[in-house]
């Protein structure tokens, strides 16, 4: 009689007086996993531990983490020119005082990351 595992299609392979069964995950397509995937990596395991594992085993965990990278570095760079315009930040400024360009950047990117790490990141 055979088992509901081998019944789908499932196979074991046989380790000393041990019958394991072969189980792996299935192929995943390559992306690039930045900076925000691999902190959603860290988050998940950490905080969502059930999810992090469903992901991991269905396979998708990569796919998920690279969605997460893009949206998240599309967000970044809209956030970065939205706050860059009212504030007078522009190639002008950077020609004439590159200093005062420097920290005002500085101080944008530092604001729309907390706001990617929280809506995406954390969300």
């Amino acid at each position: 009689m055979k088992s509901l595992f081998e019944q789908l299609g499932g196979t074991y392979a046989r380790q000393g007086d041990y019958c394991l069964p072969d189980v792996c995950l299935p192929p995943e397509e390559e992306r690039p996993i930045g900076v925000y995937g691999q902190r959603r990596r860290v988050y998940l395991k950490k905080h969502h531990r059930i999810l992090y594992y469903n992901l991991l085993t269905a396979g998708t965990l990569g796919g998920h983490l690279a969605d997460i990278e893009e949206e998240a570095q599309e967000l970044f760079l809209r956030l970065v020119e939205q706050y860059a315009d009212p504030e007078g930040v522009t190639e002008r400024l950077k020609a004439s005082d590159p200093q005062s360009w420097v920290r005002k950047m500085n101080g944008i990117r530092n604001r729309a990351n907390e706001a990617v790490m929280q809506e995406i990141v954390y969300g």
